[in-house]
């Protein structure tokens, strides 16, 4: 048998995965398939759809940490590695990719050229990381029980 530690704090990582899934590996691409959708309607949309999963991120990593602390969990160990790779990515993807990309997607959508950039593979890498990350982490939550009676 198996016991959960922290339940709140699996169910929020397990929602925030699902929150990345959803969001990153479908409707980031699937909306530019969208009959009548443009590359500049298809990119305000993103705009406004990635900067919404950053603030639920943030509310969701907020709600992890507090409960961890709350609980006298060190999360700065080596057992918290999967959860501080992630807190690590957004803070990148806050500070520095978002905004990278909201910048080239503006430019794009007054209708200037915009030249290649690696921006949205590092965004895509780091959120394959991310996902998997958190979900190392959930599942680690997850003990098993000896002489549950």
């Amino acid at each position: 048998m198996k016991m959960i530690k922290n339940p709140g704090v699996v169910v929020a990582v397990f929602v925030w995965i699902g929150f990345v899934s959803a969001i990153s590996f479908m409707e980031s691409w699937l909306k530019f398939l969208a009959p009548g959708i443009t590359i500049p309607l298809g990119l305000g949309i993103g705009k406004l759809v990635f900067g919404a999963l950053n603030k639920v991120e943030w509310l969701l990593l907020l709600f992890i940490l507090i409960s961890l602390l709350t609980a006298h969990e060190n999360i700065f160990n080596s057992n918290y590695l999967t959860l501080l790779i992630p807190v690590f990515i957004v803070i990148v993807q806050t500070f520095w990719l978002l905004p990278a990309l909201d910048a080239r997607a503006q430019l794009q959508i007054s209708g200037a050229t915009v030249p290649p950039s690696y921006l949205h593979i590092y965004f895509a890498g780091a959120e394959v990381i991310k996902a998997t990350c958190l979900f190392i982490f959930g599942i680690s939550h997850f003990k098993p029980v000896k002489n549950y009676e």
